[in-house]
């Protein structure tokens, strides 16, 4: 478990970066410099101002649910995954803000949100839901 742990984090630390780099030059010298920085600025800029809205949004939807006696687990996994999106996209990098992105767009992270709860539910649970 640890050394899968360890892999993982070698995998985003090393791993990522690197494809980040290789793609930016790539997309870059196709593109231009500006046009690369342009891009890095804009979905920065929108990543933040979606980030914000969404957030807004689940924060309220989680006061209405424990206002409603209702455990917010849901709205708890969409600010989990507006969180990751945000933190994708204050990386510089086309890939880290494609999935930032993904993260921020309700219709795309229901998809995320599915996909790991299937894992939580195969790791922790033995029984079919």
């Amino acid at each position: 478990m640890k050394k899968k742990f360890i892999f993982y984090l070698f995998l985003i630390f090393t791993i990522v970066p690197l494809l980040e780099l290789a793609l930016l030059i790539k997309v870059g010298s196709f593109l231009g410099f500006w046009r690369i920085i342009a891009i890095i600025i804009i979905t920065g800029l929108g990543g933040a101002y979606l980030a914000r809205q969404q957030g807004f949004w689940v924060i309220g939807a989680i006061k209405l649910d424990v206002r409603e006696g209702r455990f917010p687990a849901e709205k708890l996994f969409d600010g989990a995954f507006i969180l990751v999106g945000a933190t994708l996209l204050i990386t510089p990098g086309l890939i880290t803000d494609f999935f930032g992105l993904s993260c921020l767009f309700p219709s795309i992270r229901g998809i995320w949100k599915n996909i790991l709860k299937k894992q939580i539910k195969r790791k922790y649970f033995y029984e079919d839901f």
